[in-house]
C-alpha cells in the first residue's frame, strides 16, 4: 500500500534532524587527569572513587 501523498524533502529531513550521533560528555580522572565516563572507571588507572580502584592491565578470568 502506498502513502496518499508524497511527504516533501523539507518535512522528512526535519523529523530526522534529531537524528544525528551526539559526543559523549567526558570528565576528567581526578588521579591522572585523562578523560574518563562520569560515574565509570578510568581505563588508563583504575580510579572510580577514593574508597574503590580497580586494577587495570590484568585480564580477569
Amino acid at each position: 500500500m502506498l502513502p496518499v501523498q508524497k511527504k516533501s524533502k523539507c518535512r522528512k529531513r526535519t523529523r530526522r534532524a534529531h537524528h544525528a550521533l551526539r559526543r559523549p560528555g567526558l570528565a576528567d580522572c581526578p588521579k591522572c587527569g585523562k578523560s574518563k565516563l562520569p560515574h565509570a572507571a578510568c581505563a588508563n588507572c583504575g580510579y572510580v572513587s577514593a574508597k574503590v580502584a580497580l586494577p587495570v592491565g590484568e585480564e580477569a578470568t
